[in-house]
């Protein structure tokens, strides 16, 4: 599974990101500048806490 694919497992099935939030995000401009997580956060999709767990989720997948 792709790193991209793991990604958006976990922002969904961890974080409650919705389908259709992440289609807009998939296809936002910004998204080709930005990692999902962060464009999550920017656009208050996500709390501080929760972009934490994904620092966390990312350290630990490395």
């Amino acid at each position: 599974m792709s790193s991209n694919i793991k990604m958006i497992h976990f922002l969904q099935h961890e974080l409650a990101v919705s389908s259709a939030e992440m289609n807009v995000l998939l296809h936002h401009p910004e998204q080709a500048h930005a990692p999902l997580h962060i464009i999550l956060w920017q656009y208050g999709l996500i709390t501080i806490e929760q972009l934490t767990q994904v620092f966390d989720w990312l350290e630990a997948q490395a």
